[in-house]
């Protein structure tokens, strides 16, 4: 099978099935293992004077083990079947629909517990968040997210394969894990953030192209690359940045975390501030057009390659 009609298998499979919590309570997915060995690295690799090295040692360690198992899955007998299914349980559109569902749900019963719900996929302070401050979190995550997790997999798959979209998740998470900016992990954290950074260049704007395409707006490309450079991240602000346009409204801003707000400006400024359930769901739709014409895309890799 072609590498575009396994990836049209998996997409399909992916939305249909997404992550089954019966299965998942069973068996380990894949990205918990490999969180397992980011963390087994970090307790011993962590510490010391030579952090900085270690975390070098430590990420080239565990893309080459991502990369290996690739190629050994690669050579298995029925290995098409086996990547079929290992591609669609590492994309993840249907788990963020799901959140971000789960999120508009409880802002129609009451802000605490749309709080509640967005504190599940954000890591900023939720207990002082408005209305305004729930749906603009749950808006940012959902571009974010549709980059990390639904098209840079695909990116990389496309590009290297089963190697390339089990290395890319392996990057993904241990960004996630040991990239934070804090005394712990600044250091041993450093090579696996500048790394996360790079792979996540081409997708983001792939991303942004993809959410102007589904939403209409791809004339306004220019509003995007001008207000991406306010974003704190040199990739996030891509997705968010042409979500904001496609919708209408204002995203990123000042937020709290730990306790501290920063003074981050707004992106597409011009737009609706005030915003509520209706904009997630709004954001919700526009997920689903940027799948669709993913799914597009897809099919014609299948009939052209």
């Amino acid at each position: 099978m072609s590498i575009f009609f396994i990836l049209l298998i998996a997409i399909i499979l992916d939305a249909v099935a997404g992550e089954p919590k019966l299965i998942w309570d069973r068996v380990s997915h894949p990205v918990v293992l490999m969180g397992n060995m980011i963390d087994w690295f970090e307790k011993r690799y962590n510490e010391g004077p030579q952090k900085t090295r270690n975390g070098v040692f430590t990420i080239i360690a565990l893309v080459t083990v991502s990369i290996s198992a690739g190629l050994v899955i690669n050579i298995l007998p029925l290995h098409s079947v086996f990547e079929v299914v290992l591609v669609a349980i590492l994309l993840a559109y249907k788990s963020l629909v799901d959140h971000i569902t789960s999120v508009s749900e409880a802002s129609k019963i009451s802000l605490e517990e749309s709080r509640y719900m967005v504190s599940k996929i954000v890591g900023r302070d939720v207990n002082i968040l408005d209305e305004s401050g729930v749906a603009r979190s749950t808006l940012e995550s959902a571009a974010e997210n549709l980059s990390d997790g639904f098209i840079a997999p695909i990116f990389w798959y496309v590009l290297l394969g089963l190697p390339g979209i089990l290395a890319y998740k392996m990057i993904n998470t241990a960004d996630s894990m040991i990239a934070h900016k804090n005394d712990k992990f600044k250091e041993f954290g450093w090579a696996t953030a500048k790394l996360d950074d790079m792979v996540n260049f081409v997708p983001a704007r792939v991303t942004a192209i993809l959410i102007l395409i589904a939403g209409l707006q791809i004339k306004k490309i220019n509003i995007v690359y001008r207000d991406s450079k306010l974003h704190r991240s040199p990739n996030a602000g891509w997705p968010e940045t042409a979500m904001a346009v496609v919708l209408g409204i204002a995203l990123a801003g000042p937020r709290s975390y730990n306790g501290q707000k920063g003074k981050d400006p707004y992106i597409n400024v011009d737009g609706e501030h005030k915003l509520s359930s209706y904009h997630i769901d709004n954001g919700i739709k526009l997920l689903q057009k940027v799948w669709l014409v993913t799914l597009t895309s897809i099919i014609l890799g299948v009939v052209v390659f």
